[in-house]
């Protein structure tokens, strides 16, 4: 990672957030459950990417970022 660049599973993850200043420790269990989240939303999310341009299409990409971000906050909240 560049140096402006910070892994969303680690401690310092505050580095590079605008908003949230303080985060609590994740524990591995966490961790793992947030980037097996990641990798499934980018691995739907690049399956629908290849059906092509339309707005059907980026409303499934969009709903899957949402997914993503939601279950996200609920494990890191």
């Amino acid at each position: 990672m560049s140096g402006n660049q910070v892994e969303s599973t680690s401690d310092e993850r505050t580095v590079n957030n605008v908003m949230r200043h303080k985060y609590r420790v994740l524990t591995d269990e966490e961790k793992a459950a947030m980037q097996t989240v990641k990798d499934m939303g980018l691995e739907f999310h690049s399956t629908i990417a290849v059906l092509g341009e339309s707005r059907e299409v980026s409303l499934a990409k969009t709903k899957v970022e949402e997914a993503v971000m939601w279950a996200v906050k609920h494990i890191t909240g």
